[in-house]
């Protein structure tokens, strides 16, 4: 696939990139025995925080977000706008992905009032020292006076409530301050996700999804290692039973799912498992592998159901 300019006539045109016509397709679910239309710009309440982001969210960390920076400043600015032009407010971003740069300039202009960014913080040495400073750099780095969701990034522990304390009191501070809106956590292992699920710390937690257990919590927290679904979508759900709000990760298996067939039943499996509030998947450039909407079920009365990239 050749990796020419995206113009909006083109890219409209063609769907080369899938996750923009998803903001122009709506999905349709069965949910308590009556069909119901949902679409990827629907504004949806994360658990008891009240506040509202769009159902899908514009992911930035694709390969640790060398696909993101391979665009450059033009062409990602471009997908940001094509994604608020169509209802995609919500943009995910963190310090590991090199992006808020990227996301400082594309969203310059645009109302922030009606953005949600969200980003995350890594527990290394400096920031377990000084929190705050971090934050504080974040802001700068992404010419914002708040961060909508900050989260602490990929625990891996058990033990991580006592591991992360200082950012975990930082957090609570930065909230009181209105720095941030909204504290929340990611996890990579059952151990940190159990932990997860007894604590009532975070308000968001940003999960791996996915119903064939492609990089979704096991045992073992490294990256690759065999995903254990039932027990991790159990503590996933116990989570958002206690009111916190979950937006669904690794959908496509970190991109590993090639086959339409593998997208289509992860996507149908997060909007309509009842504990996915909210999606984030990674929007790309025309290198992705994939062309035309042929791997689309077909439509209902209501619509079709998202695809992503």
């Amino acid at each position: 696939m050749s990796q020419e300019r995206i113009s909006r006539r083109g890219f409209m045109k063609s769907s080369l990139l899938l996750t923009g016509a998803a903001a122009l397709t709506p999905w349709s679910s069965v949910l308590h025995g009556a069909e119901k239309k949902i679409a990827a710009s629907d504004l949806v309440i994360l658990g008891k925080t009240g506040k509202r982001i769009s159902r899908l969210g514009f992911g930035t960390g694709s390969n640790g977000g060398e696909v993101q920076r391979s665009l450059g400043q033009e062409e990602f600015t471009r997908l940001i706008r094509y994604a608020y032009d169509h209802g995609i407010t919500y943009i995910d971003t963190a310090e590991n992905y090199e992006t808020h740069p990227l996301v400082r300039q594309a969203i310059k202009g645009l109302p922030r009032e009606r953005l949600w960014i969200q980003s995350k913080m890594w527990w290394t040495p400096e920031n377990l020292r000084n929190p705050l400073a971090t934050l504080d750099r974040y802001r700068k780095e992404l010419d914002t006076d708040y961060i909508d969701s900050l989260l602490i990034h990929c625990t891996m522990k058990s033990t991580w409530p006592q591991d992360v304390r200082p950012m975990m009191d930082a957090f609570d501070e930065a909230k009181e301050k209105k720095l941030i809106r909204v504290k929340g956590m990611s996890c990579h292992g059952l151990p940190a996700l159990r932990t997860a699920a007894q604590v009532d710390w975070a308000e968001v937690q940003l999960a791996r999804v996915n119903p064939q257990g492609i990089h979704v919590d096991g045992e073992d927290p490294e990256f690759g290692a065999p995903g254990q679904v039932n027990e991790a979508m159990k503590e996933i759900k116990a989570i958002h039973a206690r009111g916190r709000g979950v937006i669904g990760m690794k959908l496509i298996g970190n991109g590993e799912f090639k086959d339409p067939a593998d997208r289509r039943k992860a996507i149908q499996y997060a909007m309509t498992c009842g504990f996915v509030d909210a999606i984030v998947i990674g929007f790309a450039s025309t290198a992705e592998p994939v062309s035309d909407l042929s791997w689309f079920p077909p439509a209902t009365a209501s619509g079709r159901w998202l695809p992503d990239t």
